[in-house]
């Protein structure tokens, strides 16, 4: 990672998202200083993806719950068997990214989770 301990941590999601909204909120309120790159103007690239997945599996990336995730085709849901194949479909996708995603300075999380911020952020 190429954040550093003083440096701002970088937020990735879409603005609108309730997810990311309360994790905004969250880092807001805590005085966390952060950069916000909204998957809709900044598209998440299959390089980017491969980077996170040194942190975290391509398993935890996939929001299967989403509605994007629900409108594939089942034939291409069935296509995503390895990190590969499911960076290709979610760099074309990055609404099915889950949301939101926090690059500190030792890793990613990935979500909203109020424990998982205060003793890692």
């Amino acid at each position: 990672m190429t954040a550093s301990n003083n440096s701002p941590l970088h937020v990735y999601g879409i603005k609108n998202c309730s997810t990311v909204k309360k994790a905004l909120d969250w880092l807001t309120q805590h005085n966390k200083p952060f950069v916000f790159h909204d998957f809709k103007k900044e598209q998440a690239t299959v390089t980017q993806l491969a980077a996170w997945e040194e942190h975290v599996s391509y398993e935890t990336l996939l929001n299967k719950k989403g509605t994007t995730w629900r409108k594939l085709e089942p034939e291409v849901q069935q296509q995503i068997v390895d990190a590969p194949s499911a960076n290709e479909i979610l760099a074309a996708n990055n609404s099915m990214i889950k949301r939101p995603i926090i690059q500190h300075a030792s890793g990613l999380i990935v979500g909203f989770d109020e424990k998982t911020y205060e003793t890692t952020l």
